[in-house]
């Protein structure tokens, strides 16, 4: 019994989970050593890594706090699982995004800007004040009151008295580093009245809340075209400051367009505004750098204050690899530990191959991989032992030469007694595994299942895609394409470069490659993706609502309605769940939610619909003849693969809805369903449906593709290969910013940048054909690209 109580506590038990696609899994891992968790895209990791492990985790430490504080937190719902047993602490390190809040940087993000104060608010000359005077966050404030005061044989008596607080905020550009100017052209139609609709500003319809503030104010003649306004009318509509008005009989809060607007709008990132009112943002506001502050966010008081004549501002545009060095040869004795954990924390961005930031790079400009090594830093020097750290692709934009450090880094979490759980495609990263669980057959409803736990060299024969696949290695082609012609990029200076000129070949496969920092981004979307004949296919988010999925995306359910209502002499609109055929009861959404405050919400399937989001009467409608017929909601629970045999031969043959779904499984996505909410998508199958997308326009001009093997199997580079030999057989010129070797291997032309990262690169150090970089191997690029294909070992 001892025994067993014993082997418990060294392990982590899942028995039974069944979260998205996963059938019934049950496993035990190992817990202080490191686990690699692999397969093809989709085949359940994440959700028995992330939504089911981790979850759990984070949910159970939610609720050892009070109800109060519970109800500050995300709330996280018990993962589909029998059991969970010998759980510790999960840390997750992912990929999100950092901060859709523009005063967020690199610097407040750790724990780097905070020393920063704290050491220029000791030993800054001339003194300013505590560590808030150097915040561009924190705001000067003055205000008078009364403090009573004992004047001894004297009576007490009340003065007034003036109290401040220092801050660092530039006063004109409110700590943003840039200030605004409003084209008021873009606001109105000035020949309008506001009854006749004349503001152009998203959401201030005349007929919702914002209209019957205008109208009822009193500030202005909601009759009255805009050009006939007086100066004191103007002034109210565009620039009136908050004012507190009664309209019905409610008390509201009045202001100008002006103010409004920058509340609104402007107080929010850019990226994570809704399509229409981002163009509008960028139709109607121009952003300069601030000239009080030169962009640094500070008051002057702030840049004042300098040690050995560098300014907080100076150090935090210093490239954090010079300012590791900075901090190191400071000889203040006073500040001695703070000074070493400083460095400690700037050494730490070194050694996780972010040297080439700056501690005021905006944090949402962050990559996901950069995001993700951010994330890192604050949990590379704790003390903490026997957490679980959980990783998702750490190795997503490092270059080959950054893969060794990464793996160093993972190394020496477990070694200081921690689980670490890793999610990844790379075998450099697999192979340093103490474990392997590997995840399939196959993706989606082919997947779920553990097909191999071991040994790295037990996976290496084992029969599944990821062990036969393990020691893949793409060939150097024997011939390439000619070019049809070039791209002449010149004097290109965007952040790092350093005035490149560069020739980018036409007609054929251009991998862009260099470490991170090294300059690729700066390069390719900086000068190439400007034109107007350029493509360019990221990685973020796609906008839109969590009704939105692949057929709506791609355009796919169109056709598919258009073949319903045909076949069914119905209106094409009864087949959309956000229009006539929606649910009444859930609206379309399937689902019932419910708040229960500070517990996780429930999102029940609804039970008039039975989660199938269509009204009862449409489902009775069928297409696919006699021998397969489905309804609207079996069809949108279909798998694209499975999809692309159902339309494309027989009497469900529907020509246009075949052509887009070849596409998604010419990408790599047969294994997601076609109503999957787009929200569950990972930053990689995002931008593969976007190539989908894009691949049913003319093949002309030149697509950009940003590390399109991001989230891919082994086994799935090669189909990857193949679907850019056929975008460029077919017309396109393509370049990709790519890591992995077997597309620079693959490709027609190389343009390598380097040599180092940031202010250490910048510049073309290679052009020419994959073989010439490998014979050439002058490069870190060419030293590993040779040992990937054989050749001499990189130095």
């Amino acid at each position: 019994m001892a025994a067993h109580v014993a082997d418990t506590h060294e392990m982590i038990r899942v028995h039974g989970a069944r979260e998205n696609n996963l059938k019934d899994v049950s496993l035990e891992l190992p817990k202080r050593r490191l686990t690699v968790f692999t397969g093809v895209s989709g085949s359940g990791k994440s959700s028995l890594v992330f939504a089911t492990i981790a979850a759990e985790s984070q949910r159970l430490i939610n609720e050892t706090y009070s109800a109060f504080l519970q109800g500050f937190m995300p709330t996280v719902a018990r993962p589909d699982v029998d059991l969970l047993d010998g759980l510790t602490t999960a840390i997750i390190v992912d990929q999100e995004r950092m901060g859709a809040n523009p005063r967020s940087t690199v610097g407040t993000a750790t724990d780097a800007n905070a020393m920063l104060r704290i050491l220029f608010s000791r030993e800054g000359d001339p003194y300013v004040g505590p560590p808030n005077a150097f915040s561009f966050n924190t705001a000067s404030v003055s205000a008078s009151g009364a403090i009573t005061v004992d004047r001894g044989a004297e009576r007490t008596r009340a003065e007034k008295v003036t109290f401040t607080r220092a801050g660092g905020m530039c006063p004109r550009c409110e700590g943003r580093g840039a200030v605004t100017d409003v084209d008021l052209g873009a606001l109105y139609d000035e020949t309008k009245s506001l009854n006749e609709g004349a503001l152009t500003i998203p959401g201030y319809s005349m007929d919702g809340w914002y209209g019957r503030i205008f109208r009822q104010c009193g500030y202005f003649d909601p009759d009255k075209p805009i050009r006939d306004y007086g100066t004191r009318e103007r002034h109210d509509l565009l620039y009136r400051e908050p004012t507190k008005i009664k309209v019905e009989g409610i008390n509201l809060t009045y202001a100008g367009l002006v103010p409004s607007i920058q509340k609104s709008f402007l107080s929010k990132d850019r990226e994570a505004m809704q399509p229409h009112v981002r163009a509008f943002v960028d139709r109607a506001v121009t952003f300069t750098t601030c000239p009080d502050c030169d962009g640094t966010r500070l008051s002057e008081a702030a840049r004042s204050s300098r040690i050995d004549g560098v300014s907080i501002a100076d150090a935090c545009a210093m490239q954090i690899s010079d300012l590791a060095v900075w901090v190191r040869g400071l000889d203040r004795p006073a500040v001695g530990p703070l000074l070493g954990a400083l460095g400690d924390t700037l050494d730490s961005f070194v050694d996780i191959g972010l040297g080439y930031l700056s501690l005021d790079r905006p944090a949402g400009t962050l990559s996901g991989g950069e995001a993700q090594r951010t994330k890192m830093i604050r949990h590379l020097g704790s003390s903490l032992t026997d957490v679980t750290y959980v990783f998702d692709e750490p190795t997503i934009g490092l270059h080959p030469h950054d893969i060794d450090r990464m793996n160093d880094l993972l190394l020496a979490l477990r070694d200081k007694g921690n689980t670490v759980l890793v999610v990844e495609h790379k075998p450099e990263t697999i192979a340093i595994a103490d474990h392997v669980v590997d995840l399939g057959p196959g993706a989606g409803s082919a997947g779920g299942e553990v097909v191999f736990e071991g040994t790295l060299e037990q996976l290496r024969g084992a029969d599944t895609l990821t062990g036969r696949h393990l020691d893949d290695r793409a060939r150097l082609k024997d011939t390439v394409r000619a070019p049809t012609g070039v791209v002449e990029v010149r004097g290109a200076a965007t952040h790092n470069l350093r005035d490149v000129d560069v020739d980018v070949p036409l007609g054929v496969l251009v991998a862009v490659t260099g470490v991170a920092g090294s300059g690729k981004s700066s390069l390719v979307h900086g000068s190439l993706a400007r034109r107007d004949d350029v493509v360019a296919i990221d990685q973020g988010a796609i906008k839109g609502s969590r009704r939105s999925n692949p057929a709506t995306y791609t355009g796919l359910l169109e056709p598919i309605r258009k073949a319903f209502a045909k076949a069914n002499g119905v209106k094409p609109a009864l087949f959309s769940a956000n229009s006539d055929g929606a649910c009444p009861v859930c609206k379309g959404s399937g689902v019932i939610e419910t708040d229960l405050a500070t517990m996780a919400g429930t999102a029940t399937p609804c039970e008039e619909c039975e989660g199938k989001r269509f009204e009862a009467s449409v489902l009775e409608y069928t297409f696919g003849g006699p021998e397969d017929p489905r309804d609207i909601s079996q069809v949108l629970a279909m798998s694209v693969a499975e999809a692309e045999s159902f339309f494309g031969s027989g009497s469900a043959k529907v020509l246009a809805a075949h052509r887009i779904l070849s596409r998604l499984v010419d990408v790599g996505l047969g294994y997601v369903t076609l109503g999957q909410p787009l929200t569950t998508l990972s930053g990689g199958e995002r931008q593969r449906l976007k190539l989908a997308a894009q691949m049913g326009d003319a093949a002309t001009g030149v697509l950009v593709l940003d590390e399109p093997t991001t989230g891919l199997h082994l086994a799935d580079v090669e189909n990857l290969l193949a679907l850019l030999d056929r975008l460029v057989d077919a017309g396109r010129s393509v370049v990709v910013i790519e890591h992995h070797q077997a597309v620079m291997a693959h490709a027609d032309w190389i343009i390598d940048l380097g040599p180092g990262a940031g202010h250490d690169g910048g510049l073309v150090v290679f052009e020419g054909t994959p073989a010439a970089l490998v014979a050439d191997r002058s490069t870190l690029t060419g030293q590993h690209l040779a040992a990937y294909v054989g050749s001499q070992p990189p130095a």
